[in-house]
């Protein structure tokens, strides 16, 4: 076994020392994996009478210094194939989609270096159930839940001070109590009823401030958030155009095409117009720890998207390496969208949260707002942000009224 064991690890095997309900789980440090070692693992799957799936949760020895979620955990097969899957999966995570967010936090919240072969992992029993995640807020326990997965039917992430089962309430104070600091607790509620402590973190040092309010400029329509505490707040924001962005890339096509223009284009031309606008955002997310987006267009038009898939077609290697290009480009937005706290954008644009993402302790001085104009007024609103002059870097503000209807303005 390592010595040096991540707190996910340690603070889970103080609570099984302390009799809380922690499912059986076994801690495999890098080590393991690097030397094909898998004895230990193997011996806890000779007891391992769960379920043919477990959870492999990430562990890393300097996880604790980042934010919740900021690791993944993967649902896998219950056995040794299967651990080593999500251990690949989780390290391809830090090196991929994850890698935009651990290198904001290590700029603006002097996280460490990490190496992602130094990854262990925490495997647990895959419990069938409710998420929920339980923080002390000023005086009071506070309860996020997820909807159960496996139902048909699910209800979006909410929060609650009044939990479905009171033992939530004790077991919560219980295990803070026994730990000595202000802790966010994670719990899966199975379907029979039990409460399984499945992760704590200590949250004693993150601070929790009061934000300011001020005056209007653009009135929205609405705002999609869990917490609702506070009713003001000031981001910088990126303007999000992909309509533009694809135009400018069909316009390169053209003139690669059809020889128009002082200079034709390569594909290396068209090539590094996706890369320039990739890297914009990188350096954008990388600028501000907290900011926002306005979204003029995310989502790109059908027939943009068909047109600058297919415009090099007759070129059938040229046309592989742009739709590549494009299609990767699709994910580096949605990493970046996801750094972003607050969202201005369109009512048919919803965001995807996950349980940190909704009610984690990091959420409780930022939550994530996603504020909107209906549809049939984007043409209008469109216009009126162009008008106002809103443009990438600008400082804005957000005032929510008593009816959760917002108003934006620049600062």
């Amino acid at each position: 076994m390592a010595t040096n064991i991540p707190e996910k690890a340690s603070l889970l095997e103080r609570l099984k020392e302390g009799h809380f309900n922690v499912p059986d789980f076994i801690y495999i440090p890098a080590g393991d994996f690097t030397k094909e070692d898998f004895e230990d693992l193997e011996a806890f799957f000779e007891n391992y009478h769960e379920s043919f799936k477990v959870v492999v949760r990430s562990a890393h020895s300097q996880e604790e210094f980042f934010k919740g979620g900021t690791f993944d955990s993967v649902e896998t097969y219950a056995d040794t194939g299967g651990v080593k899957y999500a251990w690949k999966k989780v390290i391809n995570s830090v090196m991929n989609s994850n890698r935009l967010s651990i290198v904001r936090q290590q700029k603006f919240n002097h996280a460490p270096e990490i190496k992602p072969e130094d990854m262990g992992v925490i495997v647990m029993p895959f419990i069938d159930g409710m998420n929920i995640m339980a923080k002390m807020v000023g005086n009071h326990w506070e309860f996020g839940y997820s909807g159960n997965k496996s139902h048909k039917v699910r209800s979006d992430p909410y929060i609650t001070t009044t939990p479905h089962d009171i033992k939530l309430l004790r077991m919560s104070q219980e295990i803070q109590d026994y730990l000595g600091f202000r802790c966010e607790i994670e719990y899966v509620a199975s379907r029979e009823g039990a409460i399984h402590v499945v992760q704590a973190k200590d949250i004693s040092s993150i601070e929790m401030l009061e934000m300011k309010e001020e005056e209007r400029t653009i009135h929205l329509d609405g705002i999609r958030r869990i917490r609702k505490r506070r009713n003001y707040r000031e981001r910088p924001v990126y303007v999000m155009d992909n309509k533009v962005f694809y135009l400018k890339v069909i316009s390169a096509c053209e003139e690669l095409v059809h020889g128009w223009g002082d200079s034709q284009p390569d594909i290396e031309d068209i090539l590094e117009i996706v890369s320039s606008y990739e890297a914009e955002i990188e350096d954008f997310a990388l600028r501000y720890q907290r900011f926002g987006v306005l979204g003029l267009c995310i989502q790109v038009p059908e027939d943009l998207y068909q047109i600058a898939n297919h415009y090099l077609d007759e070129t059938p290697e040229l046309q592989s390496r742009l739709s590549s290009a494009l299609n990767n480009n699709q994910y580096k937005i949605d990493f970046f969208l996801s750094e972003a706290d607050t969202l201005i954008i369109e009512e048919k644009i919803r965001v995807n949260l996950c349980s940190h993402d909704a009610y984690g302790i990091d959420t409780v001085r930022n939550p994530l707002w996603s504020v909107y104009w209906r549809g049939e007024r984007h043409d209008q609103l469109e216009k009126e942000f162009r008008k106002l002059g809103f443009k990438t870097g600008d400082t804005v503000g957000i005032d929510i009224d008593s009816e959760d209807r917002p108003t934006i303005y620049r600062v």
